[in-house]
């Protein structure tokens, strides 16, 4: 495949990620429990929960610098972070118990106290030979967050597994895998932030977990009161099947500069659209074009959207379960594909406008009503917004993480999801997409986005083609004057 052009070129540092290469001794795993006694009992998982798509682990992971003044005190992240997980389990100690399933298929903890498993871990390598800008994907990840056999079970398994590793240099990275079915990203940013602050010396976090994972069940009776195209069954002559073999992951950057040029691209009723918009719907277009749906076929864009966002909500402060949606978009690929750039924006903004209280106890209705689905990954692109994420800022006493967020830049099984992600680097700040298609739609959708941020051409094409419509659209709305009015 061709090169792509220079401000899409995928990120290679220097040295590359892929040639670096070292040697991690880790400890024995240990189950680390809570530093107190707490309830036994058992907690269910709200239907939000324990749908089908949300049962997997997920994996995060933060870069910490040394610290002069904790190295001058032999402070060892090591103890200091392990001391804080026991000591945060107490508040959480549903984290240290395991899932077992019910009747259809129900999800709850058993509060058994068994622990999170915890790993300690040295690595000859330094935090500056990761390059001076981190993002995943991040080599020898395998040894940064080691998968402990027997770990990665759903059920009677461990809902949480850290490992600590010192670098060389004094600083040191810190890996967590979660049972996604426990919390999202904001729940589990809460944890982080509990812990600490514990590390930190608090007594106690400054925020109180809540549970209550009944506010996100299913009515009784339940009622579905939302059409969600998200959940639509599929059948195998209405898409396109996607071979999982020879899938590129490519990732693209978006700084300032792109980001200026796609908005000037759209029409002036869409203007005020967030970058998430903008850029959902041009990626959402290109890549359907390189896809080559049939024109006739139905595409989703589908969009992770937390009830957290909102103000004033069911949601009771110090709740950490999962609180999203994924509403959908849909189109004809033709119309899609065809149709200007603001035709898709306008999609992603209904999307997104659709949701509310209302809609998510609309899917915990059909959770239940239908089985818990997994949303409809035929045609689909999916997007999950990591920007605001926060877990850069979980600062256990050696400041801020210099990286914190996803330790994968997507998702390895569900090629048709991609991660937004914040990054800097010397173009400014921006947003970094892994992009995973076969080959030979990769390099048509690379060439797509080309023609897209082409700044000299295409705005003008565009400015015609806006202009063309208005005009089209001025002379439908001018009223026609009869020979009996005239008279």
């Amino acid at each position: 495949m061709a090169p792509p052009p220079h401000f899409l070129q995928p990120f290679l540092m220097a040295p590359p990620l892929s040639s670096l290469v070292f040697n991690v001794c880790r400890r024995e795993p240990e189950l680390i429990r809570p530093a107190t006694p707490t309830p036994s009992n058992l907690h269910p998982l709200s239907d939000i929960d324990d749908q089908e798509c949300l049962r997997f682990h997920f994996p995060i992971i933060n870069f910490y610098r040394h610290n002069p003044e904790m190295l001058a005190r032999k402070v060892d992240p090591v103890n200091v972070i392990r001391n804080a997980l026991a000591q945060a389990l107490v508040f959480y100690y549903p984290f240290a118990g395991r899932l077992i399933e019910g009747a259809n298929r129900k999800l709850s903890v058993d509060c058994n106290s068994e622990g999170v498993l915890f790993i300690e871990a040295d690595a000859d390598v330094s935090l500056e030979q990761f390059g001076k800008f981190l993002h995943p994907p991040f080599p020898c990840l395998d040894e940064l967050l080691y998968d402990v056999p027997g770990s990665s079970g759903m059920l009677n398994s461990p809902l949480m597994l850290i490992q600590v590793t010192r670098l060389k240099c004094g600083g040191f990275t810190f890996a967590l895998r979660r049972n996604h079915t426990i919390s999202d990203g904001a729940g589990l940013s809460q944890f982080l932030s509990a812990m600490s602050e514990l590390a930190r010396g608090a007594d106690c976090p400054s925020i109180k977990p809540v549970w209550e994972r009944h506010v996100l069940n299913a009515r009784d009776p339940p009622h579905v009161s939302y059409i969600h195209h998200e959940y639509d069954d599929v059948s195998d002559d209405q898409c396109t099947i996607i071979p999982p073999i020879n899938i590129c992951r490519e990732l693209f950057f978006f700084g300032p500069e792109e980001i200026s040029t796609l908005r000037k691209l759209v029409s002036l009723h869409v203007q005020r659209c967030t970058d998430f918009e903008l850029l959902t719907a041009c990626l959402w277009r290109c890549r359907s074009k390189a896809l080559h749906f049939d024109p006739k076929q139905t595409v989703r864009m589908l969009c992770t959207i937390n009830l957290r966002k909102f103000k004033h909500t069911m949601l009771p402060l110090g709740y950490y379960g999962n609180a999203f949606a994924i509403p959908a978009a849909i189109s004809t690929a033709e119309k899609l594909t065809e149709n200007h750039l603001s035709y898709a924006i306008e999609l992603v903004q209904k999307a997104k406008a659709k949701f509310n209280e209302e809609y998510l106890k609309s899917v915990a209705d059909l959770m239940v009503i239908k089985g818990r689905p997994h949303y409809t990954v035929a045609n689909s692109f999916v997007v999950s917004d990591a920007i605001h994420a926060g877990l850069e800022l979980v600062d256990f006493g050696w400041g801020e993480a210099v990286y914190g967020g996803p330790a994968k830049a997507g998702m390895e099984d569900i090629p048709v999801m991609s991660f937004y992600l914040p990054y800097k680097n010397d173009k400014g700040n921006g947003i970094l997409v892994q992009v995973c298609l076969p080959a030979i739609a990769m390099e048509r959708f690379v060439k797509e986005l080309d023609s897209v941020l082409d700044k000299d051409q295409q705005i003008i094409k565009d400015q015609q083609i806006i202009k063309d419509q208005q005009i089209i659209k001025d002379q439908r709305d001018k009223p026609t004057i009869s020979i009996r009015s005239a008279l």
